[in-house]
């Protein structure tokens, strides 16, 4: 059974969107949703308990889970993540090292093709997405 489906499925159907989905060796589920409107402590609720019936009628087992808004310094995971925050604040982790780094942080840009443009002291960074192992936004005060 593919748990992290059957969430996705579970969470887009009630109306969110699912931002992240981690089960650890421990078994802890964490469950990261988002929507236009922002996510409240009602709104974690509601998957929290919808999520909990469902794993009993599908026989997932876990220790816990845990369901929460993305929070300020978000993930950025999809394509589609890239685009909506362009011109936004983000650090970025890649798996191989580009130009003798592995870390940036610079305003997301355009993205073509699977490469991603940051601007990083304002000077573009081109980077693959299949590089990428991390990326969040970066809040700004």
């Amino acid at each position: 059974m593919d748990v992290a489906r059957l969430v996705e499925t579970t969470v887009t159907g009630l109306g969110y969107e699912l931002v992240d989905f981690e089960l650890s060796g421990r078994g802890l589920m964490r469950v990261l949703l988002d929507q236009a409107t922002g996510i409240t402590v009602h709104d974690c609720e509601l998957v929290s308990h919808q999520l909990t019936r469902l794993f009993a009628v599908e026989g997932v087992n876990y220790g816990r889970l845990e369901v929460s808004s993305p929070g300020l310094d978000r993930p950025i995971k999809k394509e589609a993540d890239f685009i909506r925050f362009r011109g936004q604040k983000a650090q970025l982790k890649l798996r191989i090292a580009l130009a003798g780094r592995k870390n940036f942080t610079g305003i997301l840009g355009s993205l073509e093709n699977g490469v991603l443009q940051l601007d990083v002291d304002n000077k573009p960074v081109l980077i693959e997405l299949s590089n990428l192992d991390k990326a969040h936004l970066v809040p700004v005060f």
